[in-house]
């Protein structure tokens, strides 16, 4: 298959999305709906109508862009990633996915002509989980395990309702079509790896093998606000006091497992967050992962040992548990075929498991499912200064060219 995109092309898009969302430093803030993430699914929606794809939006915001196969009774062909961000993350983090998809089967379809079977290029409305508390909102809803999920009383930190922001955008109130989907054969997905193992050995493409599970909980610990300076300290019923001792516990513990595992207080909020307060009410976030569930299982029996443990009369303490997601393994087909490829195009590669959570996950669990890795400058991301080089940025989409060419028209 000839190569006919220069390196300009996946660069330059990359730049054009960058600048919806950009931040001062340099940074993408593309929350789920917000104003910059609608501003960004219109632009993919427009990308893919240029490149002559037919676009459609389903009912809760993930757009497609479908190349029509010559046979469509066979199931469809999924590729694509997500367009939300982290705050002040990185211009490539999934973005790189939907592009390069959209790229390559441009590329395809001008080489090629029709494919056998239908393509349809994604992006996912909502991967990362930084806004709400839930997270892969989009291929949850494409796959169906956020269907039985009620999140009528789900709230951002500011206390805007997650479906009332939906519905500003027109989703959610039946006017696109149903997001659940039985007609996919296989997805693709396209990604910087996040952390520094392929630079670090000099090589150019990571093919997943599998991806590590995770799961999320936010914590609340309530005692009672009260004057700073009046209350002894004997008297208090300091939430502060009793979140610090949970949130050393629950490190300690990931200290204490095996090598492969991590555990990562991320979002800390305090009430009233006034300096001359004592604090009445925290609530923070956890996130762990493991390749094996039996090793997650292990530290979710511990969490609610430390639950039990630090509350009492005076301080309430409980936990809400809003994703769980198994460890899934990539289809040994595809990661095959991947391979190959890298072999015979004299690449230097390498199988790999991924620890960060990828759209791929929850597809994987569902149908035949193939992740690809390029190099991550110094391994990092979620933000400003996450980077991928150019040619790096080439060999992905090249390699995922050649595996939607064997999915779609072989």
């Amino acid at each position: 298959m000839k190569t006919q995109q220069s390196l300009a092309p996946i660069t330059s898009v990359i730049e054009e999305l960058a600048r919806i969302g950009k931040t001062k430093d340099g940074g993408v803030t593309r929350l789920l709906y917000t104003p910059v993430w609608f501003q960004a699914q219109q632009t993919i929606h427009q990308l893919f109508k240029q490149h002559g794809f037919a676009p459609f939006y389903d009912d809760i915001g993930n757009v497609y862009g479908r190349v029509e196969g010559t046979n469509q009774e066979e199931p469809v062909v999924l590729t694509g990633s997500h367009i939300d961000t982290v705050v002040n993350g990185g211009k490539y983090d999934g973005a790189y996915g939907v592009l390069a998809s959209l790229l390559a089967v441009s590329e395809l379809v001008h080489t090629h002509g029709q494919p056998k079977r239908t393509i349809d290029v994604v992006s996912f409305c909502e991967e990362e989980g930084s806004r709400f508390p839930l997270n892969f909102w989009g291929s949850g809803n494409l796959t169906g395990i956020h269907q039985d999920k009620n999140d009528r009383e789900t709230k951002d930190t500011n206390g805007k309702s997650f479906y009332d922001e939906m519905n500003e955008y027109g989703f959610g109130l039946g006017h696109y079509q149903n997001p659940l989907r039985h007609d996919l054969g296989h997805f693709v997905e396209l990604h910087i790896e996040q952390g520094s193992i392929l630079e670090d050995a000099g090589e150019s493409l990571g093919i997943v093998k599998g991806i590590v599970g995770q799961k999320r909980f936010i914590f609340t610990v309530t005692g009672e606000s009260n004057h700073a300076g009046t209350t002894p300290m004997n008297k208090r019923r300091d939430a502060m006091d009793t979140a610090t001792t949970l949130v050393q516990k629950l490190i300690q513990a990931g200290h204490s497992m095996d090598d492969s595992f991590v555990a990562t207080v991320g979002q800390f909020n305090v009430l009233p967050n006034t300096p001359n307060v004592i604090p009445g009410q925290i609530t923070f976030t956890l996130d762990i992962r493991h390749p094996h569930s039996e090793t997650l299982d292990v530290y979710h029996e511990r969490i609610y040992s430390f639950v039990n443990e630090l509350g009492s009369s005076d301080i309430a303490v409980s936990v809400q548990q809003y994703s769980d997601v198994s460890p899934v393994s990539m289809s040994e087909d595809l990661t095959t075929l991947a391979y190959d490829y890298a072999q015979q195009s004299n690449l230097k590669s390498r199988y790999m498991y991924s620890g960060a959570g990828h759209d791929a996950q929850i597809l994987g669990s569902a149908i035949p499912t193939c992740l690809l890795f390029v190099p991550s400058v110094k391994g990092i991301s979620h933000s400003p200064h996450e980077y991928t080089k150019q040619e790096d940025l080439q060999v992905g989409l090249d390699a995922l060219k050649h595996v939607l060419y064997q999915l779609a028209y072989e």
